[in-house]
């Protein structure tokens, strides 16, 4: 959990006394006992990062040991809350200062009445600094890791490893770990559950399911990344005495989606439609107007003053016949986007649904992205540059109006190919925004935003039941529609995709496409705007 301090005997003596004549509570004055509620801390932190932030913290007066003791006493309030009557409790530990955690856990749990034991995946001998003068004050049972756990508990506290694993897990740590989830006896995960990947939340190996999560201070990317996500349970942030100034030298570069991070523009009693912008989207063929729809209606539903389908003569009678506030506009191939978009006042367009794959489509790209319309490019457009994916970065870097790309990892293999193979979703997406110069948008139950300036948020709203033929359409217009209202890419994407998640929250099963942008005015209202 925390970097090493130095640990005097002085230190340790007067540790000791505290312990034995106040209790924990000794050294714990400024700290809060237990949780803060989920989602209040938007910043997330690296395992680097967040052994920069022990090590100020350490550096700026706080011995180590008070950090740990802060954490042992945050998961043991975790346990309790579990099994509050007492019971049996399993703590198993590992080589570093996770380890540590587990032991003050440990020993704070006997002193309650539980019945303690301590598992150890590594010897004493391999502790150091903090972990080795927390594990000295453990005077109970320790033994060496084992199957046989599992008969021995009622809750299982999981000190091993946290979220700074390098290494795949192998061996007897595989057998065990296997055992326990097979097990059902409740985990409660310190920092995070062992084997999950801090920085990008994939599996090193293999890896316990947790009931429940205690991290500190911050939560990383790998509580909110798939399949991390789905291991950790409920996850709980812990005060430890870490000061929130700390960030202000960390400089984290990702944080959680929320609408703290992006607001939307304002309406004003004297505003005008046009005032809000007018989105346009392009339609395919006529027998395949139906995604350019829900991305109209998507960017008409998110606030844009006006919407138009542009759509070739036999298309926009299809179009026609089923739209109302949304207007139709006949449009011959990329001359004839080229000659719309001319008119700066249709000021950001929304194109791929629908459109299909090819030269055509790729065509309407360019004419699109010569305009000076903001653009967003889905589904088609991504995948008929599948060749041509440097011409296209390079028409997007010359240009001075922004660009979204939202792909689902099938459609970013074929665009960015060996990004793909990178395991952490978070770096794909951030190195795509670099080599492609736009806002990236990788889609699905964990969607990462990514500005081409390293900037990462990741979504934690979206639910299932949005996977749903359309959903992604939808959310490409509600892009556009915040693009038209002058939003910054980076702010609309994030926003689309937190509001596209809020939607769907709305229903459970039986959710479709078209019900998303209905649902936006009742999301709106939720927000107080």
């Amino acid at each position: 959990m925390t970097k090493d301090s130095s640990i005097d005997r002085a230190w340790a003596a007067q540790f000791e006394t505290l312990i034995e004549e106040q209790g924990t509570e000794a050294i714990l004055d400024d700290v809060a006992p237990f949780s803060i509620p989920l989602g209040q801390q938007p910043e997330l932190l690296t395992p680097e990062e967040m052994g920069r932030a022990d090590t100020m913290t350490i550096e700026g007066g706080t011995p180590g040991i008070a950090l740990m003791e802060a954490a042992g006493l945050a998961v043991a309030d975790a346990v309790r809350a579990i099994r509050p009557a007492g019971g049996r409790v399993a703590v198993l530990t590992g080589p570093g200062n996770n380890g540590g955690d587990g032991f003050v856990a440990a020993r704070l749990l006997q002193e309650a009445g539980y019945t303690t034991n301590v598992w150890m995946q590594s010897s004493r001998e391999k502790l150091s600094g903090d972990a080795a003068f927390a594990a000295a004050s453990w005077t109970g049972t320790a033994k060496g890791l084992s199957t046989a756990v599992v008969a021995d508990a009622d809750v299982i506290v999981d000190a091993i490893f946290g979220a700074g694993l390098s290494k795949p897990i192998t061996g007897m740590t595989t057998r065990v770990f296997d055992a326990i989830n097979e097990s059902g006896v409740p985990v409660v995960a310190v920092d995070l559950p062992s084997g999950v990947d801090g920085a990008s939340g994939q599996v090193l190996g293999s890896a316990l399911k947790a009931r429940e999560t205690v991290t500190f201070f911050r939560k990383k990317p790998g509580h909110i990344l798939f399949p991390g996500r789905r291991l950790c349970g409920r996850v709980s942030i812990a005060d430890i005495g870490i000061a929130d100034t700390v960030l202000a030298t960390i400089k984290p570069k990702t944080r959680l989606n929320q609408p703290d991070f992006w607001g939307l523009p304002a309406l004003t009693a004297d505003g005008h439609k046009y005032d809000r912008g007018h989105a346009v989207a392009v339609a395919g063929p006529a027998t395949a107007t139906g995604a350019a729809r829900l991305a109209a209606r998507g960017a008409l539903r998110c606030g844009a003053g006006l919407v138009t389908v542009a759509a070739s003569a036999p298309a926009a009678q299809v179009v026609a016949a089923h739209v109302t506030a949304i207007m139709v506009r006949e449009v011959a191939g990329a001359s004839g986007l080229t000659e719309m978009l001319a008119d700066a006042r249709l000021n950001a367009v929304v194109m791929g649904p629908g459109l299909g794959v090819g030269a055509p489509t790729r065509n309407l790209v360019e004419a699109a992205l010569d305009s000076k319309a903001a653009l967003v490019l889905d589904a088609d457009a991504l995948t008929s540059f599948v060749d041509a994916g440097d011409a296209l970065f390079g028409k997007i870097a010359g240009r001075a109006s922004p660009v979204v790309l939202t792909p689902h990892e099938g459609e970013f293999g074929k665009l960015f190919g060996d990004l793909a193979a990178l395991p952490s979703k978070l770096d794909r997406a951030r190195q795509a925004a670099a080599r492609s110069g736009a806002v990236v948008v990788l889609k699905g139950p964990d969607t990462v935003i990514a500005s081409p300036d390293g900037y990462g948020v990741i979504n934690d709203n979206a639910p299932p039941q949005l996977a749903t033929a359309g959903s992604g359409d939808v959310l490409a217009g509600m892009i556009c529609g915040l693009l038209a209202q002058r939003m910054g890419a980076f702010q609309a994407a994030a926003a689309g995709v937190w509001l596209h998640g809020a939607a769907g929250q709305r229903f459970e099963r039986g959710l479709i496409a078209e019900d998303l942008p209905e649902s936006l005015p009742g999301v709106f209202t939720s927000l107080g705007l």
